[in-house]
């Protein structure tokens, strides 16, 4: 076989979803071009294909913030010891993953590259706020961060650095800020339903799963093909811990000081690791078309004696789809075979077919990327809406096959070694919970690393029963299962 020929053999996906998640997960985002494995140990290169779906999720999530009041700004990375260690829960939740910077002038303070952006942040809200006036203070910034807590790198879901985005917000009062930090929760899973068609359950955390330094943390959590959760995003109301630790005071309108309640709130380039894991196959990438970086590839069959008549008209459907779609034409000197296989492989939506007996029918082939369905669409001037309404049906069936998985796939059981068989069987379980960390602990210990995901908003309408950990009174349903 020759080289070329064993390149373009090698391009496919050389093994099953259902076999070897794991293998195949890897070589879906190298070969679709999404992202690869950095020279820096513990990194990721984030490819034009992935970074690409990064501005499209960046986009969305800009007009919510702009409605929702909250500016983009930046922080720098660098963040002094004595801001890290000021609130000590926080110091303390972080400490094993800081990236501590060595320098030679022992003289200067100590700095880390920034796990988290709260302290530094608020470091300068304690100067920029003083009276009820200044307030709500509402700031966003799209950054990286890094964490030193893996040398595994799971491309786009885990590795030492990464890109996210955080928000910080300052209010006057409780209602307002705990008001927020739930909407925000709630813009994440309209984020993740409408232009990544991923259904979430969104709920708290346990105690234990807690932000460090927060009161409450809440998540949307997400059922992955393999049984594993993923969590998605999360917003955290952090009361005045924080204001306090860095004295972020305000003159209130009756003439007092008082400290400002504070909520935090991010998601990272992990949701392009979890579109990849939920939707795509063994032949390649599936995207949902609102991420897509081609909407819709257009491939010619022509020989030399129809090429121009062919290529005409080919150049006629992209220039009145392009209006309203991201579309190219493949005009390598590849197989028609081939050029379908790579298109599949990178997850292009739809697939355009031409050949002269579409063009003596009028007609053109349309290949819907998420069934492999093929249909016929007159080429008139209805093509475009048809296109369109074809993009909306596969969004819609993309987030209904998600949705019928983790109905599926969500067992309750009162009985913990019931819910470990259900777990390795591939599910996440509701259980009864006391909701005492040590308990929680035990429960990992017990189970080899399954952890409670998420406290459901939508708790089941039945009593909780005694804790299916301890057999003490539970407090409420939790999800366990295995996570990324």
């Amino acid at each position: 076989m020759s080289s070329k020929k064993a390149e373009k053999k090698d391009l496919g996906i050389t093994v099953k979803k259902s076999e070897d998640i794991a293998e195949w997960y890897s070589q879906v985002v190298l070969k679709s071009e999404l992202a690869d494995y950095a020279p820096v140990k513990g990194c990721m290169i984030l490819r034009p294909n992935g970074y690409f779906i990064w501005e499209k999720i960046q986009e969305y999530f800009n007009k919510v913030l702009e409605e929702k009041g909250v500016r983009n700004a930046y922080f720098p990375m660098f963040i002094p010891e004595s801001f890290f260690v000021k609130e000590a829960k926080h110091a303390q939740g972080f400490n094993p993953e800081v990236a501590w910077i060595e320098r030679k002038d022992e003289n200067e303070m100590r700095l880390a590259i920034r796990p988290t952006s709260e302290t530094i942040i608020y470091d300068s809200y304690s100067r920029w706020i003083r009276s009820w006036r200044d307030l709500p203070l509402k700031m966003n910034q799209w950054c990286n961060i890094v964490r030193w807590e893996t040398n595994a790198v799971k491309l786009l879901l885990r590795s030492r650095e990464f890109l996210w985005h955080e928000g910080h917000c300052a209010y006057e009062s409780e209602e307002e800020c705990k008001k927020e930090t739930l909407m925000f929760l709630d813009e994440y899973a309209k984020l993740c339903e409408d232009l990544l068609a991923i259904p979430v359950v969104k709920g708290e955390k346990t105690e234990r799963e807690r932000f460090a330094g927060a009161v409450n943390t809440y998540t949307i959590e997400a059922l992955m093909p393999d049984g594993k959760a993923l969590q998605l995003g999360t917003t955290h109301y952090l009361g005045q811990n924080f204001s306090k630790a860095f004295d972020i005071s305000f003159l209130g309108k009756d003439g007092e000081q008082h400290y400002v309640y504070q909520n935090s709130f991010g998601f990272s380039t992990r949701l392009i690791g979890a579109t990849v894991l939920m939707h795509s196959d063994d032949k390649g990438l599936v995207l949902p078309p609102k991420v897509a970086p081609i909407q819709v590839r257009i491939v010619p069959i022509y020989r030399e004696n129809n090429k121009e008549e062919i290529l005409g008209s080919v150049e006629k459907i992209k220039q009145m789809l392009q209006s309203k779609l991201r579309v190219d034409v493949d005009l390598s000197d590849n197989t028609p075979g081939w050029k379908f296989n790579q298109a599949e492989l990178l997850g292009i939506p739809i697939r355009i077919e031409l050949g002269q007996k579409d063009l003596d029918k009028n007609v053109v082939t349309v290949v819907r990327r998420d069934t492999l369905e093929k249909t016929t669409y007159e080429m008139n001037d209805s093509l475009l809406d048809n296109i369109l309404n074809l993009m909306d049906d596969i969004h819609k069936n993309l987030y209904n096959r998600v949705k019928q998985h983790i109905e599926k796939h969500t067992i309750r059981s009162s009985d913990l070694v019931n819910a470990i068989e259900k777990i390795n069987e591939g599910n996440w379980v509701l259980i009864p919970f006391c909701g005492n960390p040590v308990c929680e602990d035990n429960l990992r210990e017990k189970t080899d690393g399954v952890t409670t995901r998420v406290i459901p908003f939508d708790q089941p309408k039945d009593k909780t029963e005694k804790c299916a950990v301890c057999g003490e009174k539970s407090k409420y349903w939790v999800i366990i299962s295995r996570a990324y």
